[in-house]
């Protein structure tokens, strides 16, 4: 949070480097299936594409920047050349599910961070991407509190047995709650701006936690990682932000269009 609030520099820094250890997670585990995917190129394409997209959209640089990262995934086909390894057609989609999986959905966070206010291109919204996590943080702390005290219908059960109806539609009062207040302390755009943000992170944030439930018991992990003492790793950290940025920045562009 304090890089968000920070202003757009420290996000971009910060982020970088979450997308970073993240990418690198995912390929990790990906071994584990005995696939061989290209852990340095994925990760620098997922990087390219988070920091070209934060370029374009805050204004620093022309579109036409965004063209490196046609060349970043192409070169994961060429580069596979190179290696000898088993399998290389999986190894290479493995890869490029890497990017798609991870960096995009990090790159599309710069479209909540740079959202035209009032018709401003390129101003940095750090209370809108701030309320994203807030909002999202929010939707778990709800989810996890009502679910643990009134919990009993099971949401995706051969998934996540401990989720439940109950527990989600909890998380999505709180959430829709924490947005009224951001709508009220911020004055930024409309009441029904923050709650179709809300509602978009409510139903994609959970269904990226059980996107990475069904990775993990694939795998026959617990946790992504072990490199957060305590809170696993980087993707079980972010596993939420995965599903719900894409949409979530999908909905403010309809919003914005629309209402």
């Amino acid at each position: 949070m304090g890089s968000i609030i920070s202003g757009s520099a420290p996000f971009a820094g910060v982020f970088s480097l979450i997308v970073i250890f993240t990418t690198r997670e995912f390929y990790l585990l990906m071994k584990q299936k005995d696939y061989e995917p290209q852990v340095l190129g994925g990760v620098v394409a997922s990087v390219v594409l988070f920091l070209s997209t934060y370029q374009v959209l805050s204004g620093h640089s022309h579109k036409v920047l965004l063209s490196v990262n046609i060349l970043s995934i192409f070169s994961i086909f060429i580069f596979e050349l190179f290696r000898n390894k088993k399998q290389p057609l999986k190894n290479i989609l493995v890869t490029i599910g890497g990017v798609i999986y991870v960096g995009l959905p990090f790159a599309l966070l710069n479209l909540i961070a740079f959202l035209p206010i009032d018709s401003v291109i390129g101003n940095y919204n750090k209370y809108i991407l701030l309320g994203f996590f807030i909002i999202l943080w929010a939707n778990d702390t709800g989810a996890y509190v009502v679910g643990s005290l009134i919990g009993k219908n099971r949401l995706f059960e051969r998934i996540s047995p401990k989720k439940s109806w109950e527990g989600s539609i909890g998380g999505a009062f709180f959430a829709v709650g924490f947005a009224v207040l951001m709508y009220y302390f911020t004055g930024l755009e409309t009441a029904i701006f923050w709650v179709i943000f809300a509602l978009s992170i409510v139903v994609f944030g959970t269904l990226g936690d059980l996107v990475e439930s069904l990775l993990k018991r694939d795998l026959g992990v617990k946790d992504s990682g072990s490199i957060l003492p305590g809170h696993g790793g980087f993707l079980d950290r972010f596993d939420a932000v995965l599903m719900a940025a894409p949409f979530a920045s999908l909905s403010l562009i309809i919003v914005k269009i629309f209402l």
